[in-house]
């Protein structure tokens, strides 16, 4: 008996490290200190020009979006909405990414598979300033089916402490402003696919979403960070709210102050085709959409309401949308 015929392939997991070396390389950043291969990965900690820098990290996976990459058999977006969320959520508190740390885990290592995935992790690093410090592959036969594969990752970021977005500045009256996501991005996934997979499949192509629903359920959740940059620098943002699971009520209220509320203006905005069909195909009533879904709105910026035009100005090329305002509880 060995390794190899207990499940676990070493040669093959070496292989995948040769494989994304060149992924990993484009996204290294001046910080970055190490190369792939050591036992940690060692990142510059000075921050010149900054008064007091803070860190800032998140830790999130993608849920049973999972699941509708293994049925499709397309595997190189998940990588990106990974990476993408979690830049998105260390922006909601007004920090820019350093770096990022990726987990694969697998019952069988598929090469290709997991090459398509973490390439995914990369081009996101990439297109968002991030270095891809590192990672780890797990085979873990007597856990997960053949096929079958889990991702997680880990982003740290930084924000100068006068700048921290934590709802402290949010007032009555402020305005919310909604950027338009790209479809469910990585929440909601398995009341989704209850809902769907009777009556669909992945590859069946539907007029009203103009794709596959495949395609449509696998569409890259967005990151923000770079329609955000420029409102953060110039300091027109009182805070930020990243609409995953809890929908907008949930997640905004968390940078409320005690004794606001939330007025949102339902049905102001255009829901995307996608939600339509999933809560057609599961009799889900609206309550429940809301509360579950992003329905098309991704992030949440709070505004004072003398900064609104200027900041609709500013993030036009993103579409931004007026969907309510702070009121007192």
């Amino acid at each position: 008996m060995d390794y190899k015929s207990a499940g676990v392939d070493i040669e093959a997991g070496e292989a995948l490290v040769d494989d994304i070396k060149p992924y990993v390389k484009a996204t290294r950043t001046p910080g970055v200190l190490s190369e792939i291969g050591l036992f940690g990965g060692l990142f510059d900690a000075r921050f010149p020009g900054m008064e007091h820098p803070v860190l800032v990290a998140s830790t999130d996976g993608v849920g049973t979006k999972l699941n509708v990459a293994i049925m499709a058999g397309k595997h190189d977006t998940v990588g990106q909405c990974l990476v993408n969320h979690c830049v998105n959520d260390i922006l909601a508190c007004g920090a820019r990414p350093l770096f990022f740390l990726d987990y694969f885990a697998t019952g069988r290592l598929e090469r290709g598979v997991a090459r398509d995935v973490i390439k995914g992790v990369a081009l996101a690093c990439q297109q968002n300033g991030a270095a891809l410090l590192g990672g780890e592959t797990a085979e873990m036969p007597s856990l997960y089916k053949d096929g079958d594969y889990d991702m997680a990752g880990t982003i740290v970021g930084v924000v100068e402490k006068s700048r921290i977005l934590n709802g402290a500045h949010v007032k009555p009256g402020d305005v919310l402003i909604g950027l338009p996501s790209t479809g469910l991005h990585t929440n909601g996934f398995s009341l989704a696919r209850a809902a769907l997979f009777p009556s669909y499949r992945t590859d069946q192509y539907v007029d009203a979403l103009g794709t596959t629903v495949g395609e449509a359920l696998l569409a890259v959740h967005a990151s923000y960070l770079r329609v955000i940059e420029p409102l953060l620098d110039a300091g027109l943002i009182s805070a930020l709210s990243h609409i995953t699971g809890g929908g907008i009520v949930g997640n905004t209220s968390r940078v409320l102050q005690p004794g606001q509320a939330l007025e949102v203006l339902w049905g102001s905005w255009n829901i995307p085709e996608i939600f339509r069909l999933v809560q057609h195909a599961g009799d889900i009533a609206d309550e429940e959409m809301r509360h579950v879904f992003n329905l098309g709105v991704g992030m949440i910026m709070i505004v004072s309401p003398e900064r609104v035009d200027e900041v609709m100005r500013v993030a036009h090329q993103s579409a931004p949308f007026i969907i309510g305002h702070v009121t007192t509880a």
